[in-house]
C-alpha cells in the first residue's frame, strides 16, 4: 500500500480495561508509520495507559464525563475548543477505534483528507468515513475478542501479523514511589506479595470483601504471603470499611497514579481480581493473574496473555468460593516460584 499520512489523528476513547486492550492496534498503527507524527485523543484516565505505551507522539486528554454530564453551557464551549484544537492541528488521516456518534463527528470535524472508521452496527455514522476499503462490520453476537476487534479496524492498512498481545512498560520515577510504599508497610522482606483488587465499575461483578479477606488470611496463614490490597477512586467511599475486615498484615495501596499502579501491580507474584482496569494493566505488565468471573460474562474481555486463570462462578460472582479463589492462586504462585528457582 502507498498510502503515507504524516499526520495522523487516533481517537480511543475507551475505559481503562479498553484502552489497554487498544494497544496492539496502537502498536500496529506506530509499526506502519514509523515516521508518521501520531497523536491519540483519550479519555481519563486512559491517557497515561497512551503515554506509558510510547505508542504517539502527543495525547489530547479528552474527559468525556464532563463534556456528557456536565453544565450544557460549559459542556459545548469544551467540545468546541476541542475541535478547534483538533482543526488547528492539520491532521491528514483520522483513525476511530471505537466508535460512537460523538467520535465520528469528532473524526469528520477534524478537517482530516482520510478517515477510517470502526464500522459498528447501530452505533457508528459510516457515511462520515470515506477510506476505501472500509473495515469489516463488528460482529454483533461480541465473540470475536476486543483486541481482534480493534485490529479489525486497520486490515485496510494491510497490517500483517500483528501482536496481538498488550503490553506495557513500567519507568524508573515510579519504580521509587513504589519502593518507598513498601519499605514503610515492611513489605520488601522477601514474602511474595500477593495483589487484590476487591473493587469493580459495577457491583454485579464484584466478589465480596468479606471473602478478598478470608483469601488474604489464608495466603498469611498457608503460604507466608503477603497480601497487598489496591483501592481505586471508586473504592475510597469505603475505604475504611474494607481495611477494617482485612488481616494487621495486609497492606493497602491507594490514590496511585496509573504509571505507579502499573509499577506496584508489576511487583506481585499474583493479581486476583475482578473484571477490572487494573486487571487489564497487571496482565499488560506481565503479573500472573486470577480473574473472578460471573459464567454469563463473555470471554472477549480476558486477558490474552498468560500465565492466568479464570474463576468462574456457577452464577452469580458471590457463588465462588474462597477455596477455589486460593487454589487458583495457589497454582500460579507455586508456578512462580518454581520459575525462580530455575532461573537462579
Amino acid at each position: 500500500m502507498s498510502f503515507n499520512p504524516r499526520n495522523i489523528l487516533v481517537i480511543d476513547f475507551g475505559q481503562l480495561g479498553d484502552v489497554v486492550l487498544s494497544l496492539p492496534a496502537l502498536r500496529a498503527i506506530r509499526e506502519k508509520f514509523p515516521i508518521a507524527q501520531i497523536t491519540v485523543a483519550a479519555g481519563k484516565p486512559s491517557s497515561e495507559i497512551v503515554a506509558m505505551s510510547g505508542y504517539a507522539d502527543a495525547i489530547i486528554e479528552v474527559d468525556r464525563v464532563a463534556m456528557r454530564d456536565g453544565f450544557k453551557p460549559l459542556s459545548i464551549l469544551k467540545i468546541w475548543n476541542l475541535v478547534k484544537d483538533v482543526r488547528r492541528r492539520q491532521f491528514d488521516f483520522v483513525i476511530v477505534l471505537h466508535s460512537f456518534s460523538e467520535t465520528n463527528l469528532l473524526g469528520f470535524l477534524s478537517g482530516a483528507r482520510h478517515r477510517l472508521f470502526a464500522r459498528r452496527r447501530g452505533r457508528s455514522l459510516d457515511f462520515l468515513a470515506n477510506f476505501i476499503p472500509q473495515p469489516p462490520l463488528e460482529e454483533t453476537n461480541r465473540t470475536r475478542h476486543q483486541v481482534d476487534r480493534y485490529l479489525d479496524v486497520l486490515k485496510p492498512l494491510e497490517i500483517p501479523n500483528a501482536d496481538r498481545i498488550p503490553r506495557l512498560p513500567t519507568h524508573a520515577k515510579d519504580d521509587a514511589a513504589i519502593d518507598r510504599l513498601l519499605r514503610k508497610s515492611e513489605a520488601d522482606a522477601g514474602a511474595p506479595l500477593i495483589g487484590l483488587f476487591p473493587g469493580a465499575g459495577h457491583e454485579m461483578r464484584r466478589w465480596p470483601a468479606q471473602r478478598f479477606a478470608q483469601l488474604a488470611e489464608t495466603l498469611i496463614h498457608s503460604d507466608g504471603a503477603r497480601p497487598v490490597v489496591l483501592l481505586g477512586p471508586e473504592e475510597q467511599h469505603q475505604a475504611a470499611q474494607i481495611k477494617s475486615i482485612f488481616p494487621p498484615a495486609t497492606v493497602f495501596l491507594e490514590r496511585l497514579t496509573i504509571p505507579q499502579l502499573a509499577v506496584a501491580l508489576a511487583r506481585l507474584s499474583v493479581f486476583v481480581s475482578n473484571d477490572t482496569g487494573p486487571m487489564h494493566i497487571a496482565a499488560a505488565v506481565g503479573t500472573p493473574i486470577v480473574v473472578l468471573l460471573d459464567r454469563r460474562a463473555p470471554d472477549t474481555y480476558v486477558p490474552l496473555s498468560d500465565p492466568k486463570r479464570i474463576v468462574y462462578s456457577s452464577g452469580a460472582i458471590p457463588e465462588i468460593s474462597v477455596a477455589d479463589a486460593y487454589a487458583a492462586t495457589r497454582e500460579l504462585l507455586g508456578a512462580s516460584r518454581t520459575a525462580s528457582l530455575f532461573a537462579s
